[in-house]
């Protein structure tokens, strides 16, 4: 069985991707993709990796979780979606690095599932507007307090991906990029599933219908409806002129109020993110959908 472990990362997609998954479901389950709701299985896998770390687990671990959280039909692709598989907020930066626990995280996932082919997917996105939206989330009031000690410059999401691929190269790992994502979601959303794309589902345009004015969505519908069958390449054409014309920038624009953080800082953090991104292009066994 194929497992696909969606990692989040925290405040990328906010459950869109499995909300788009599950609305889905009866579907992809004619694909053999199962995509159980997560209320049935966040907790659960949650205890259920606590103890094995601690104590290890049962041969039956994997057979019990499986049959407890599946819909009915075959299984042969299940897909896992959580921003906390791999810690806390609190726990997503920590001595200069991101996601500290990740590969430890995947450790637990490989004896969860010992002969089952695993797959990871992670949504990036840049540190300037990533760490804010984190510290958010913990009880810091400060960005020195969520980094403790390190600077937000020499954070690296190149080096996670390294990390995970040194400790589990036989666990490939599929990134993109979250400012590309209203670009890129039928693709990400094809991927995650294991869908030909010629398959068409339900929320296709999902991501752009929050971005996108009233006006425009209307003319991008009208548009798409007299020009079918394009593929994937002209759709992500066609979405990116009518989001140049009629994107919402109320709905687009994240407000970056950090104390102590410069105009000059931003930009050099957005700087790096570019660069780190290419560096993560040439590990080996990492696809990035990109646009």
């Amino acid at each position: 069985m194929q497992v696909v472990i969606h990692a989040g990362a925290h405040h990328t997609d906010e459950d869109r991707l499995i909300g788009c998954l599950s609305a889905n479901r009866t579907m992809l389950a004619e694909y053999g993709t199962n995509v159980p709701d997560p209320s049935r299985y966040r907790r659960l896998l949650r205890d259920i990796l606590h103890q094995a770390q601690q104590t290890g687990l049962g041969a039956d671990a994997r057979d019990i979780l499986v049959d407890a959280i599946s819909e009915e039909g075959a299984v042969d692709r299940l897909v896992l979606s959580n921003p906390g598989f791999f810690g806390t907020p609190k726990m997503s930066v920590g001595s200069g690095r991101f996601y500290g626990a990740a590969e430890l995280r995947l450790g637990l996932f490989r004896q969860l599932f010992p002969d089952d082919q695993l797959e990871l997917f992670l949504g990036l996105a840049n540190p300037a507007t990533f760490l804010p939206a984190l510290m958010a989330g913990t009880e810091f009031d400060t960005m020195e307090g969520l980094l403790r000690g390190c600077e937000a410059t020499d954070l690296r999401w190149s080096e996670m991906i390294a990390r995970v691929r040194k400790a589990h190269p036989d666990i490939p790992v599929t990134v993109w990029c979250n400012e590309d994502t209203p670009l890129i979601w039928a693709q990400v959303v094809r991927e995650m599933a294991a869908i030909d794309p010629t398959v068409s589902f339900k929320g296709e345009f999902s991501l752009i219908e929050e971005i996108m004015t009233g006006p425009g969505l209307e003319r991008f519908h009208a548009y798409m409806a007299a020009h079918p069958g394009m593929s994937e390449v002209q759709k992500r054409r066609v979405i990116a002129a009518f989001l140049d014309k009629f994107a919402d920038e109320g709905a687009i624009e994240q407000e970056l109020d950090v104390p102590g953080w410069t105009d000059e800082l931003v930009s050099s953090l957005t700087e790096i993110y570019d660069e780190d991104i290419f560096e993560i292009e040439r590990i080996q066994g990492v696809q990035i959908i990109a646009p």
